[in-house]
């Protein structure tokens, strides 16, 4: 297996942390490198900040699989990420949330913003969000074509954790949007079993909100991992909202997330 490179962004906090040993159990017993960045205002504050990195490196147990190396930058985030995914070649970007007050540091909309300021996937966790193995994985999609940008990736780490995709969408009353939906869900069922990815298939009531029938099924199914395409031209209504919703989940499971409109090919 190829070597990846994560991105890993830590603000010295227990939500870097939590970011941190997440991407860390993602390389476990894989060939990987793990660059843990950090940004600040001005040059004085490189040579502290990367003593800071440093020292959390130190203390963090890795197989010997897994290189950890420290980045300082100076400058905003939503142009230094950018910049470093393609000077480093990342894969993958982790980054934790700060809930739902903190979030407006990072998340929400300005979360949003730096997802789209990048073409690679971001992982997204909460503080207490538990590093473990995927087993099961849920991929919502809707009637817009974007939704499916997150097939691809949801089905590499399916194949690489050997975890099932359960895949899902709305039923729909109208004749026409209710055959669209389940021919839809019949290509990438094709899709997944071309490609040996253990897939099952839910279509989910109209009622309520599709983020709280999302959550709900999740608990009920005790799905360890949510995989979504942002696409803010959506059907949906508020799909930032809805996004949110989702990275914000009450039973803080790890969000996979790509930017629809300028993803690249990804693989584990």
């Amino acid at each position: 297996m190829s070597k990846n490179i994560y991105l890993v962004l830590h603000d010295f906090t227990a939500v870097g942390d939590a970011a941190l040993n997440y991407a860390v159990n993602l390389s476990d017993n894989l060939v990987n490198v793990i660059k843990l960045i950090h940004l600040v205002d001005d040059m004085k504050a490189i040579s502290n900040a990367l003593n800071k990195l440093d020292e959390i490196i130190s203390k963090t147990n890795k197989s010997d699989n897994t290189e950890i190396i420290s980045i300082v930058r100076v400058g905003s985030i939503y142009e230094e990420i950018a910049k470093v995914v393609k000077e480093e070649k990342v894969n993958l970007i982790i980054m934790g949330t700060h809930g739902a007050k903190g979030m407006q540091k990072l998340m929400g909309s300005r979360a949003m913003k730096v997802i789209t300021s990048s073409d690679v996937p971001f992982f997204v966790i909460q503080k207490d969000t538990k590093a473990k193995a995927v087993k099961k994985i849920l991929v919502p999609i809707d009637l817009e074509k974007e939704s499916l940008q997150i097939i691809d990736i949801a089905g590499d780490i399916a194949r690489m954790y050997d975890a099932e995709v359960s895949l899902v969408a709305e039923k729909r009353d109208d004749p026409f949007l209710s055959q669209k939906i389940k021919n839809r869900i019949l290509i990438v069922r094709k899709q997944y079993e071309e490609r040996q990815v253990k897939c099952h298939v839910e279509l989910l009531p109209s009622e309520s909100s599709y983020q709280k029938k999302i959550i709900n099924y999740c608990a009920e199914k005790e799905i360890d991992l949510i995989a979504i395409a942002y696409h803010s031209n959506s059907i949906l209504p508020q799909f930032d909202t809805f996004a949110q919703d989702l990275i914000e989940n009450p039973d803080l499971l790890p969000c996979v997330i790509i930017n629809s409109k300028t993803t690249s090919t990804f693989s584990f």
